[in-house]
């Protein structure tokens, strides 16, 4: 497709994109020092932020670019591919690979910018508030503070520092999240130091396939914590057609049962609820970076068209064919409506 090419509005519905990256030019720049010092000790970090940081090849280049528009360029590409609005959320790993200070102080920062996007463009963009999970108190203040601006969400690039929400030690972020009512993004990170070696070793550690392994343990790592059981109406968005776990499920729920009666390992205790059940009731899930039919109707049959929703992924994966694709899809207007619009106004409050 050309630059002057456009995606046309579609009278049916409109296009929300709702995982769409963004990151001020100052925090990339952050991730660069913090690379070259060595001083994090994460190969993860440093496989994806070493490589997109500094690296002048055509990808990495565009990429930053992008990240860090929040004005016209990002708004004609919106228009190029027919999107209506974005949900912007703090790219991976966002504040989380900082320590707790730096943390907390950048998290408000990097809000504050995004807020003063949306007031710009409010028909265009709607923001997410990021926190520092490592600072589980002030993050709950952060969210507090970012509901005053109207934001629809929080994200959480999934692991700090090698450790889990489903550590109660967080749980204060859930209790927040879940009295005001907000989704809670759960995006992904790199594997963390334990785990990383063997997907390094085979270059599977970024998005290819480490970001869905590491996410979907952290998202069934919070279901077997028993996290919903204690805040019910706890919402967790996941992208990337649920990190494989939609077609897990039965397995997932035939397993943890045996394992919960063999009493093999203390951590796993009963829960009120199959896994399978806090998958339907308690996540939604958006088809970021995976534009393909057979996929999302799967997901659409064993999770709900109300909780499966469009997202493009932007500027990671900006290809506008792929929106030609899924408007083209075998689906009936209204549940197509449901995935492109009408789910994600009902997440994050749009309508």
């Amino acid at each position: 497709m050309s630059a002057t090419t456009t995606i046309k509005p579609n009278p049916n519905y409109k296009r929300i994109a709702t995982e769409e990256a963004w990151a001020p030019a100052e925090l990339i720049v952050r991730y660069r020092k913090l690379y070259e010092s060595g001083a994090l000790g994460d190969p993860g970090f440093d496989s994806l932020w070493g490589f997109y940081s500094s690296s002048t090849a055509p990808r990495p280049t565009f990429i930053r670019e992008k990240l860090a528009d929040l004005g016209d360029m990002r708004i004609a590409d919106m228009d190029a591919t027919g999107i209506d609005h974005q949900i912007l959320a703090l790219t991976s790993p966002g504040v989380q690979v900082f320590d707790k200070a730096e943390a907390v102080a950048l998290a408000r920062e990097t809000n504050d910018i995004l807020n003063d996007a949306v007031r710009k463009y409010p028909t265009r963009f709607s923001g997410m508030t990021a926190i520092a999970p490592q600072a589980p108190e002030q993050a709950a203040q952060e969210l507090e503070r970012c509901s005053k601006f109207g934001f629809k969400g929080i994200i959480i690039n999934s692991h700090t520092h090698g450790e889990y929400l489903s550590d109660p030690k967080f749980w204060a972020i859930f209790e927040a999240a879940e009295a005001m009512n907000l989704p809670i993004y759960l995006h992904p990170n790199t594997p963390p130091p334990k785990m990383i070696e063997p997907f390094v070793e085979a270059g599977l550690d970024g998005a290819i396939f480490g970001f869905g392994v590491e996410t979907g343990l952290h998202l069934l790592r919070i279901i077997t914590a028993g996290v919903f059981d204690r805040f019910p109406k706890l919402q967790i968005i996941v992208g990337h057609m649920g990190e494989a776990l939609p077609y897990w499920m039965y397995r997932l729920d035939y397993m943890h049962a045996a394992g919960v009666k063999a009493a093999r390992y203390e951590c796993m205790k009963p829960l009120k609820k199959k896994v399978s059940d806090y998958l339907r009731e308690n996540v939604y899930i958006t088809n970021s970076g995976v534009a393909w039919e057979p996929a999302i109707k799967f997901a659409q049959q064993v999770i709900g068209v109300d909780r499966v929703m469009y997202a493009m992924d932007y500027p990671y994966q900006y290809t506008p064919q792929e929106v030609i694709d899924l408007d083209n899809m075998n689906m009936d207007v209204a549940t197509k409506k449901k995935f492109y619009q009408s789910v994600a106004e009902q997440v994050f409050k749009l309508a």
